[in-house]
């Protein structure tokens, strides 16, 4: 009974520490190879081809490849630890993308 009002208090402590005014962060976006029958054409390019380029561009190049945004204007998203060679983190700053990083 104990475990349950501490994990309550816990729950209610970390939701008052959300800001209400403001929108929650756009959720990281993963799009796996598997939902593409033609695959992933961005693996016949350089990674650094979808820097300087618009979010919405990178997001059409990658099409069927296994990606996240990990930074948008400065704020972190989480990602998980394993490494996946295929998979491209890119960075976001005012719409464009300046960097990507693989794994």
């Amino acid at each position: 009974m104990n475990r349950l009002i501490l994990a309550a208090a816990c729950f209610a402590a970390l939701q008052g520490c959300a800001p209400m005014d403001e929108p929650a962060p756009t959720p990281q976006t993963e799009t796996h190879a598997s939902n593409s029958p033609s695959g992933c054409a961005a693996d016949k390019q350089e990674d650094s081809a979808v820097v300087g380029k618009t979010e919405q561009d990178a997001v059409a190049m990658l099409s069927g490849c296994v990606w996240r945004i990990g930074e948008r204007d400065g704020e972190q998203f989480a990602g998980t630890m394993d490494y996946q060679e295929a998979r491209r983190t890119l960075g976001i700053t005012a719409g464009k993308v300046t960097w990507v990083r693989r794994g």
